[in-house]
């Protein structure tokens, strides 16, 4: 697993325009990028299918039968099979989905909130103030994510709550690190310029005049974190760092079915898949709201 998304990749700086006009051009670029509109559509089934789970699922995601363990795909009453424990691996899917997406966009969205907070006074105050915050941020930036993810939570335990406490400080640095970078292009603007010299103070700057700038390119970017985070989350259940059986999330499903590759591995692999399709989707959505707010698009 590769560290986080390179700040290289952030959509670039919009002009001060956030005119309704910005907005529609953003959504007329984003409509003609197909790719991203599929992806669009199968990120929001799979956010549909989560939130009605109780409701899509045929069977009870828990109820096992040692009877039925380690079915086929296509078996009657288990169309995508059954698990090591007879359980209904389609109600897992679509349960397990819950936990999966909570995982991936919870933590991700907070670290968003800290990460812009701690990159815009950086960028905007600059001086000591930015060399001392984005050094301290650079200490825990330098490390692989996955890799920080891992000591995090072994530090500080397995469970739920621990896993997104580990992932929002893995996701914070680089955040700050593009807000940083943005604010600091943003400050030097002649319209930001304008408000200094008219006696606007730094709060009044920052408020009408910076955020409104760069909250969309940092957005943008965290958007890209949302499978990183997936895929780390899903990590973390596998390594027994995460979530706890026998609550179905896809991570621990791919664990609990290791053992079976080898009797029914498309059976087993069915976790896995979801973790891709659910993954690129959110990287191909990304890829196109970045393409859309780039105004040189």
């Amino acid at each position: 697993m590769s560290a986080v998304t390179s700040p290289a990749a952030m959509p670039a700086v919009p002009q001060p325009v956030r005119s309704p006009g910005y907005w529609s051009g953003v959504f007329r670029r984003f409509r003609k990028d197909k790719v991203a509109v599929g992806a669009g559509i199968v990120v929001l089934l799979i956010i549909l299918m989560a939130v009605f789970a109780d409701y899509v699922a045929p069977a009870d995601p828990t109820r096992s039968s040692m009877l039925r363990r380690l079915r086929p795909i296509g078996t009657p009453g288990y169309p995508l099979g059954a698990d090591e424990l007879g359980r209904d691996m389609l109600s897992r899917l679509i349960h397990g989905a819950r936990l999966s997406l909570f995982m991936g966009v919870v933590p991700v969205f907070i670290a968003f909130g800290f990460g812009s907070l701690i990159g815009v006074a950086a960028g905007f105050f600059g001086g000591k103030f930015n060399t001392i915050t984005m050094r301290t941020v650079d200490i825990f930036y330098a490390f692989p994510s996955v890799l920080l993810a891992i000591a995090l939570s072994g530090a500080l335990g397995a469970g739920v709550f621990n896993s997104l406490l580990s992932l929002t400080i893995v996701f914070i640095p680089p955040i700050a690190r593009i807000a940083e970078s943005v604010t600091t292009q943003v400050r030097s603007m002649d319209y930001v310029e304008a408000a200094r010299a008219s006696g606007a103070g730094s709060g009044t700057i920052i408020r009408v005049h910076v955020l409104g700038n760069v909250l969309g390119p940092i957005f943008v970017y965290a958007t890209s974190l949302i499978s990183v985070s997936m895929i780390l989350a899903s990590g973390l259940s596998f390594l027994g760092l995460g979530t706890k059986p026998p609550t179905p999330e896809w991570g621990l499903m791919l664990n609990t079915l290791r053992t079976a590759i080898y009797v029914q591995p498309w059976v087993a692999a069915l976790p896995g898949v979801a973790i891709f399709i659910t993954s690129i989707s959110f990287n191909l959505l990304s890829d196109g709201l970045r393409s859309a707010m780039d105004v040189k698009g």
